[in-house]
């Protein structure tokens, strides 16, 4: 079967609209331009990783991590698993590549089945698949669109049905495009990253809680930029200062049903996410603006996910949004 054969309407019809507005972006950046030119990464992991300037290329959306060079660190090989997610079931959105993927990695190397959803990125999605059963675990992958919460509910239950339960649910799916100003957003492009980005999460936690237990935790993708603001970034940091506003709030809420709620807020991570939308003079000095003078790699920002998923970690840590910025500030 083809692979545009898996594709849903609505699936289809999110990537045609993330084309459209990328499209229309790229025709007001090519009467702009500008640039910067700051180096001196800062190495502090097990392995060196890549450091700007990186190819000025853009990526069609939504992204595939397959055509993204170089390709994103996210096996973390001399991170050792030791059964902290044992037996556990879990779902990671927007896992077919970028910090998605690193976090499904290392779910399934902690002792997680993991269910894989995304959008339309078959082949990245498959990969995954690939990785997640290669640390000895199930792997599921489940085609859709986040902002239907018929979607969201049938994934849900697709997955209870193939692993017996569900223990963790991380909320990472994400549309983000830039603006140079507010008047540039559209009322498609406003709409589109509100229901990806904060609608998507509400539907997946209000479709997983039903078969969540005490021990079991909702992990949200924060960003720095719901911390700090990013004047490029108008809707796409509304919705992150959202989603740590309701990680906040829910888990106040869940805290006497034993259910945990946190989140992370990475700071610039080398992810199909951006090359697929800043504009290319940013892209070439991605993550540049950090204390560390480069972007994240996935695999140093999933240990973080592992850390707050596992109740053997973090079972008194409920309601925290957890930086991994690269620095003390924002890098915007």
């Amino acid at each position: 079967m083809a692979s545009k054969d898996l594709d849903s309407p609505a699936a289809a019809e999110a990537a045609r609209l993330q084309r459209k507005i990328q499209e229309e972006t790229d025709a007001r950046d090519a009467m702009r331009s500008g640039g910067s030119d700051e180096g001196g990464a800062v190495q502090a992991g097990a392995r060196k990783q890549p450091e700007p300037p990186f190819p000025a290329k853009r990526l069609q959306k939504p992204g595939l991590e397959s055509q993204l060079d170089p390709a994103p660190q996210f096996l973390a090989p001399d991170y050792k698993g030791s059964g902290k997610l044992e037996g556990k079931a879990a779902i990671v959105t927007g896992a077919d590549s970028g910090i998605g993927r690193a976090v499904a990695v290392l779910f399934a190397r902690e002792g997680a089945d993991v269910a894989v959803l995304y959008l339309n990125e078959h082949g990245d999605a498959e990969a995954t698949k690939r990785c997640v059963e290669k640390e000895g675990r199930r792997c599921l992958l489940i085609p859709g669109d986040v902002r239907d919460p018929a979607f969201c509910n049938a994934a849900v239950q697709q997955t209870v049905s193939a692993f017996g339960k569900l223990d963790v649910l991380v909320n990472n799916a994400a549309f983000q495009e830039h603006a140079m100003s507010l008047e540039d957003i559209t009322d498609e492009h406003f709409d589109l990253t509100i229901r990806t980005n904060l609608y998507g999460y509400f539907h997946m936690i209000r479709a997983a809680l039903p078969h969540l237990q005490p021990g079991s935790a909702i992990v949200n993708s924060g960003s720095e930029t719901g911390l700090f603001g990013q004047p490029i970034l108008l809707d796409y940091s509304a919705t992150k200062g959202a989603i740590h506003a309701l990680t906040k709030a829910l888990a106040t809420n869940l805290a006497p049903r034993g259910i945990r709620v946190n989140a992370v807020a990475p700071g610039p991570v080398w992810t199909p996410l951006n090359p697929a939308d800043q504009p290319l003079d940013q892209v070439e000095q991605f993550g540049s603006g950090t204390d560390m003078k480069r972007p994240a790699q996935p695999e140093e920002v999933s240990p973080a996910y592992v850390f707050l998923a596992s109740p053997v970690c973090s079972s008194y840590i409920t309601g925290v949004v957890l930086p991994v910025m690269g620095g003390v500030t924002g890098s915007a």
